[in-house]
């Protein structure tokens, strides 16, 4: 795109100058009002021979017919005239490169010359303007053409259409938009001067939510629902970040929250930094569980879509625009989202970290802040994690993705029975842990969330309990991977839908 616009801006330059046509010469004699230099549509440069001497003038000719008349005079055994078309080009006209001049006078020559130099210098913008113009709309098409290639290459399940413009927005609906936006090359959102657009034309309706970070408003864009996300002016780095994030190319995925567009506004007299994404009716994981218990197959599905969304965190995609591997590090309840069909998307990504194989480029941004203090692996609290390693924040995930596997466990129906819900080791450290309550109970006690006696009688549950230990282990390293947990919850739910068939 860069280069689009470097050719853009020299077309103009040439065009300006072909039609401008004037030029900048040096100024010498009776005419020059006292200035060396002088503008005309030519430069001449002049010699006289009188008895006193050789008298050189330099100066401009103004007006194309005065000009091809003078310039076309031959020259006399007295007097010689030079005349050229280039900036500054009688600036080394002298009295012994003249005087050779006066030696002939042809009757032709100088006319043809001043054919040949009009040819070259009104001819040649022209094909100059030309040639520039050609290669430039060539280079626009095939960078545009590269881009939907590589996009077709690496997410065949996006439709690849062509001309989406911020003049479209007010005709458009969100998933059209977003549809489209794969063409951007920008990642999971949509283009930056769209998502500007539809940010201003947004209605904040209520708020449904707060948090640390700032507030979550529903609000409607062209009738339909979006979540804004309101952050703080002092949690601008959580916002930058997330953004930055949201917009990693082939980043988008149906278990993780749809990305729209981030913004930066001012309304009554202050900064608010926005990140609009879909909305869910359901709120979040937290949230849903503590108003509904799940069936079987229900609670199985959500633990499955959120293992879903987690793999694809975590799994770099390789190609010229690939997908970094990203950790969440914040991965709870709360940070998950429940769609209609009842499967979860992972949001808040303010803390996440990247890692590239390609320059081995771990990327942890500039935000000091840490995860949430009651899903916070051993290795954390302890602070022995390897912060260098990659490796070492997905197993902090793993350990969080545990915890949200067994709060949907305890809301889950068996043999009738459901418990209430409860955040993890909610018997064990106060409402609000802090991070010495949580170091003692997790590293030092080295306990794990209360397992009730009755879910190993039920096949499911039991299978669950087993799935949960293994993401907490005190050795990081021993724990699973998400796409193991992925695959261990597919099969899960492959045996719980042959027994009821049976």
């Amino acid at each position: 795109m860069g280069r689009c616009v470097f050719l853009f801006l020299l077309l103009q330059t040439l065009q300006t100058l072909a039609e401008d046509g004037q030029l900048l010469c040096v100024c010498e004699g009776s005419g020059c009002l006292n200035s060396a230099q002088c503008e005309g549509s030519q430069c001449y440069s002049s010699v006289a021979v009188s008895s006193h001497g050789a008298v050189v003038t330099r100066g401009c000719l103004q007006g194309s017919e005065k000009t091809r008349l003078i310039c076309s005079t031959a020259s006399s055994l007295s007097h010689a005239l030079l005349c050229c078309s280039s900036f500054m080009c009688n600036r080394n006209a002298t009295a012994s490169s003249l005087l050779p001049l006066l030696a002939t006078a042809p009757e032709e020559e100088p006319m043809r010359y001043r054919v040949e130099t009009l040819a070259l210098f009104v001819l040649g913008p022209v094909v100059i303007l030309t040639l520039l113009s050609v290669l430039s709309v060539l280079g626009c098409r095939r960078l545009h053409h590269g881009r939907l290639q590589r996009l077709q290459e690496f997410d065949p399940e996006q439709d690849a259409i062509d001309g989406l413009i911020t003049s479209n927005v007010g005709d458009s609906t969100l998933a059209e938009l977003l549809d489209h936006s794969c063409t951007s090359g920008s990642g999971s959102g949509l283009p930056f001067l769209v998502q500007r657009t539809v940010a201003r034309q947004i209605s904040l309706m209520e708020c449904v939510g707060k948090g640390r970070y700032g507030e979550v408003w529903r609000g409607q864009w062209q009738g339909e629902n979006v979540a804004v996300k309101i952050f703080s002016s002092r949690d601008e780095r959580s916002w930058f970040r997330e953004t930055e994030i949201y917009n990693t190319v082939l980043l988008r995925h149906e278990n993780i929250l749809g990305f729209m567009a981030s913004d930066m506004t001012s309304r009554y007299s202050s900064t608010q930094l926005w990140l609009i994404t879909h909305y869910h009716d359901n709120g979040s994981l937290y949230d849903y569980l503590q108003r509904v218990p799940v069936e079987t197959g229900e609670g199985l599905a959500m633990a499955t879509s959120v293992a879903c969304g987690l793999v694809h965190l975590h799994t770099e995609i390789f190609g010229t625009e690939g997908k970094p591997a990203i950790a969440h590090r914040d991965l709870k309840s709360k940070n998950i989202l429940v769609t209609k069909d009842l499967h979860c998307c992972i949001a808040d990504l303010g803390l996440a970290v990247t890692h590239s194989q390609s320059d081995n480029q771990l990327d942890v941004g500039n935000n000091p802040k840490v995860g949430t203090k009651r899903y916070m692996a051993p290795e954390v609290l302890d602070e022995t994690i390897q912060t260098d390693c990659f490796d070492a924040y997905k197993r902090v995930d793993i350990w969080a993705l545990g915890l949200v596997l067994w709060e949907i466990a305890r809301r889950t129906y068996s043999n009738g029975i459901v418990e209430e819900y409860k955040p993890p080791f909610y018997d064990q450290v106060p409402n609000d842990p802090s991070f010495e309550d949580m170091r003692k109970v997790v590293c030092v006690e080295q306990q794990r969330p209360f397992i009730p006696n009755r879910w190993f009688s039920d096949p499911t549950l039991s299978a669950l309990v087993k799935l949960m230990k293994e993401c907490w282990y005190q050795n990081p390293s021993a724990r699973l991977t998400a796409l193991r947990i992925k695959k261990t919850l597919n099969k899960i739910q492959s045996s719980l839908e042959k027994g009821k068939k049976s």
